[in-house]
């Protein structure tokens, strides 16, 4: 089990809930704009899940939800098995996710209360975000059951370059009919690729051109870290 991190409190990871966020090591994505790069190459040690747990339980007074983030979590083999034991201390679970393991994902959902998928750029031109090749159908295939999911959110972080007009269009009827959908603010800091700290965020008009494109096939749209 690949924990690399624990952020011990969050109010903005869970809508509505007060949260830590455990951060799972590795990723199969190599986006050069990731903010976390020790996340999505694996390194530095891992934290005993024992005292996650022990964590866990003595704050579950305090503490309403387990947020799991990465890197990708659903890489790691024993994700399940931490779900399983956030869930029999009485959390809340929220799992992020690239959705590129369905798979997965079909056998976490009965275990979750919350998801969120990323979804990169417009699936037309996924690899210019990823630097990877990408099955959209994978994607499609997540989307689909996320979408059935009680309580879930795309979300996109809109990156000069990487994200334009043209692929917001894209993405809107990509999740057309989604109940939920986070235009997230680029933070140009620790990036994977040091050049993209030179990719300056977009201002804030454009970030609102962007939600109401997204508006037109989407319920509910939000914009974070704006």
């Amino acid at each position: 089990m690949h924990i690399k991190g624990l952020a011990e409190t969050t109010l903005v990871d869970y809508p509505g809930k007060v949260a830590c966020t455990v951060f799972f090591g590795s990723c199969n994505f190599r986006c050069p704009f990731c903010h976390n790069p020790d996340l999505v190459n694996n390194t530095g040690e891992d934290l005993d899940p024992q005292s996650v747990y022990s964590f866990l339980k003595k704050n579950k007074k305090w503490l309403d939800a387990v947020c799991i983030t990465g890197g990708e979590p659903t890489l790691d083999k024993d994700l399940k098995e931490f779900i399983l034991k956030a869930k029999e201390f009485g959390y809340l679970v929220k799992l992020d996710t690239n959705g590129t393991r369905p798979d997965v994902i079909s056998d976490l959902l009965p275990h979750l209360d919350y998801i969120a998928m990323d979804i990169k750029t417009s699936p037309l031109r996924y690899e210019k975000a990823t630097l990877v090749p990408v099955d959209v159908a994978t994607l499609e295939k997540s989307r689909d059951m996320i979408m059935r999911a009680n309580d879930y959110e795309f979300r996109t972080t809109v990156v000069p370059g990487i994200v334009d007009e043209q692929d917001m269009i894209d993405i809107s009827e990509f999740l057309k009919g989604a109940k939920k959908y986070s235009i997230q603010q680029y933070t140009n800091k620790n990036t994977l690729d040091p050049n993209f700290a030179n990719t300056k965020p977009y201002p804030k008009e454009i970030l609102k051109n962007f939600r109401k494109i997204s508006e037109k096939k989407i319920t509910y749209v939000m914009m974070n870290n704006i």
